[in-house]
Parts: structure tokens; sequence; C-alpha cells
């Protein structure tokens, strides 16, 4: 069984949406900044195309990719992705955690899950020995690291505050005891990676 990690990027004020976010607006009113560091460049919604992340924005997303081998999100932030468009955008086993798994769309690009417990054991057979990477939103992340079953965590912080949003760690009242892995800087973005001691 390959470790499970959690990642997502944040604003400095610890935000991993703006407000309003949902369908065609999935990181809410002036989120894009959180993920300038993803398309290498300024964007936003109304953006006629995206770029590409170069230098260590990159070669973060390049290894965290190859590591993976299936990846886990809940239904709210599949919901606010507009579903990626019916397309599996990780080309990995993708499992979403819902309280209506009897929704499970059809093609088999995504699997619905009753629970977090479910979605890891699912993933972690689906990944072939590779790392089951959790990438949101925030209530899924707070379950895992509350429940013990988070191996390693990166904060990616965008150099932006949004003032209102969704706050990753919201209502969150466990204690965490993190070991520091490393950092990456870039201009969009710090990446901090950490073990999560159990």
């Amino acid at each position: 069984m390959g470790k499970v990690l959690a990642g997502i990027t944040i604003s400095v004020d610890g935000f991993i949406t703006g407000p309003g976010d949902g369908p065609g607006c999935g990181l809410g009113v002036g989120g894009e900044r959180l993920h300038y560091w993803v398309f290498g460049v300024p964007w936003s919604y109304d953006s006629p195309g995206r770029g590409e992340p170069a230098g260590q924005d990159k070669a973060w997303l390049e290894e965290t990719m190859a590591a993976n081998g299936a990846v886990i999100a809940g239904r709210g932030t599949y919901e606010a992705a507009g579903h990626w468009g019916g397309k599996n955008p990780w080309g990995i086993p993708f499992f979403v955690v819902t309280h209506r798994p009897a929704e499970q769309p059809p093609g088999g690009d995504f699997v619905f899950a009753a629970s977090l417990v479910e979605a890891i054991d699912q993933a972690n057979a689906a990944a072939g020995g590779k790392q089951v990477h959790i990438m949101g939103g925030a209530d899924i992340i707070r379950q895992a690291l509350a429940a013990g079953l988070v191996d390693e965590f990166t904060i990616i912080i965008a150099p932006v505050t949004l003032g209102a949003g969704k706050r990753l760690f919201d209502g969150f009242s466990e204690s965490l005891e993190l070991e520091h892995l490393g950092v990456r800087q870039s201009r969009f973005a710090t990446f901090i990676d950490y073990r999560v001691k159990k």
C-alpha cells in the first residue's frame, strides 16, 4: 500500500476559495489567483487560454503526478469543477466522496464512494502501490487529517489574500504534529511539504 498525500493551495489568509465558488467559478470570486502557479501566468475564468507551469511549479506538479496512482476529491470539489466536463483530468483512477453514491455518473471516469475510508481503500487498491492523492476540498482534507489517514501533507501558499471564502482549517479542532520535509519557492507559490506524525 502506498502513502496517502493530501495537498491543497491556500491564500496567505488561509482560504482555499474566494466567495461564491461553484460551477463556472470553481475557485470563487478572485480565487483564480490561487492557481496562477498551475498555469504559469495570471488568468481568469474569462481568459481565452491558459499557460503551462514552469520552474519549481512545474517540477512539483510533475513529481507529484508521477507518484500518484489514484486521486480523491469531495463531492463539493467535483461539483464546483463542473464535473470536469465529465472527463477525468488526471488520467488515473479518480474517487469522489459523496453522501449520494447511487448518483454514480456513467462512463467510468469517476467512481463515487460513500465515505472517505471507502474511497481510500478503493484508491489504494487501484493505485498499484503508488501514492493516493487527496486533492480536496477542505472538508475532505480536514476529515482525513482528523482520522489519521494522511501520511504527507502539502500546503501550497499563493502570495495573495482573499479576505473571504472557504478556509482550509475552519472548525478544525484536532492537534497535529508535522515534520518539515521541504520547501520550494516560485513566483506564484510556496510549496511546503510535511510528514504527518502519528
